[in-house]
């Protein structure tokens, strides 16, 4: 009985070690895969405060709270199990769906560039005057929860693409890892940026000097800050669409784009010296940027000048 007991606790022992090592590798997975979807975070971060503007303040914090609920649900509820079984079955697939979101970032990130240039804008526009303030509402949030969508699913298809793990269950539980901290971080950050101007005017009513320096300092940042996140998410969208291309099409056969861009990065990173390194990923990333820009001018022209959908935002 004793060595059998004790033969047991062995097992158990070995079992809980097992069960340590695979979460740790879970951890180091998520986070290294999580890694890979900043631009398309930073875009989210960046797209996600439009969506409450021009409504009450009152109403900012639980819109974000709803979108945010919609976001956890496609990609925990939608997403997540759509990509366990494409890593089961179809994992050829994966890197197709991963290029039809690359070549969305970049349709996006192009058609921004080219509204800033002066070209006509799609869809419905922040300046539409609203006329029923709860379907506006309803709207708004029906609306970020499609985007979500797909943005969702491109962090998860990046996330499943660069993931290790040999079982579905640990895949699945990275990309659940992934999905529910990126959606927290996003939605966090888009809250306290939305209510950054409230704090501020709070903040400009107290009786410290240096409070209500600091309260004139975030009301008058938070336009400027909005700003920059709207040109930081149009890069970042260029950036990581045209790098998604590049390395897709390497994937499936045609090297092209794939060694002209690390020929490139690797010629620069050879003639910099000790800025190697930062100098060549400034050039890859640029020259993806670039590639991103034309493709996404292609795919807006024949949806809007051959096909003449118009778009909804």
């Amino acid at each position: 009985m004793p060595s059998g007991l004790a033969a047991l606790l062995d097992d158990v022992a070995v079992i809980a070690r097992t069960a340590a090592a695979s979460a740790d590798d879970i951890a180091v997975a998520a986070g290294r895969a999580g890694s890979k979807t900043a631009g398309v975070v930073i875009d989210d971060a960046a797209v996600t405060p439009s969506y409450v503007t021009g409504l009450s303040p009152a109403r900012e914090l639980p819109i974000i709270w709803a979108i945010t609920k919609g976001s956890l649900f496609n990609k925990l509820i939608i997403l997540l199990p759509g990509a366990i079984l494409l890593s089961e079955f179809l994992p050829w697939l994966i890197i197709w769906i991963l290029m039809l979101g690359g070549a969305f970032l970049c349709y996006e990130g192009a058609e921004k560039v080219m509204e800033k240039l002066g070209g006509a804008k799609h869809g419905k526009t922040l300046e539409d005057e609203i006329e029923d303030p709860l379907e506006f509402e309803k709207q708004r949030i029906a609306g970020a929860v499609r985007t979500d969508l797909i943005l969702s699913a491109e962090i998860m298809a990046i996330t499943l693409n660069e993931l290790d793990l040999p079982t579905w269950w640990e895949r699945g539980l990275a990309l659940g890892l992934v999905g529910f901290v990126v959606t927290v971080v996003v939605y966090g950050v888009v809250a306290l940026i939305v209510k950054m101007d409230d704090v501020g005017l709070h903040l400009t009513t107290q009786d410290s000097d240096a409070a209500r320096a600091l309260g004139r300092f975030l009301v008058n940042s938070v336009p400027k800050l909005l700003v920059a996140l709207s040109v930081i998410g149009t890069v970042a969208m260029l950036w990581v669409g045209g790098g998604i291309i590049v390395h897709g099409t390497h994937e499936v056969g045609f090297h092209l784009l794939y060694d002209f861009t690390h020929g490139a990065e690797g010629w620069v990173a050879g003639v910099s010296g000790a800025f190697s390194g930062i100098a060549g990923w400034l050039t890859y990333a640029a020259i993806s940027g670039v590639i991103g820009l034309a493709l996404g001018a292609v795919i807006a022209f024949v949806l809007h000048k051959v096909i003449g959908w118009e778009g909804a935002h």
